[in-house]
């Protein structure tokens, strides 16, 4: 899985966790929607840190916190 991958699952995982729908992240974290679902369809392919915190922030947790899922772990993932 890449990175901009798991970004995306773990942006739906929080998502159903909280019962938030991805038009109030969008809100919450300042992320237009065109952006938002370039992220989620897997389009995106360069997922910046700053769009990280940005996401981290709507969901009011630090990147640490977003960061930290098994799906991260560097083994986990294709990192070129």
């Amino acid at each position: 899985m890449t990175v901009n991958d798991a970004v995306a699952k773990r942006i739906s995982q929080l998502l159903a966790e909280r019962k938030m729908t991805q038009y109030r992240l969008e809100q919450l974290s300042g992320i237009q929607h065109g952006h938002m679902q370039w992220i989620m369809s897997g389009k995106s392919k360069t997922v910046t840190l700053s769009t990280v915190m940005m996401v981290a922030n709507g969901f009011g947790m630090t990147v640490r916190e977003f960061l930290d899922d098994q799906m991260f772990l560097f083994e986990n993932l294709n990192v070129e």
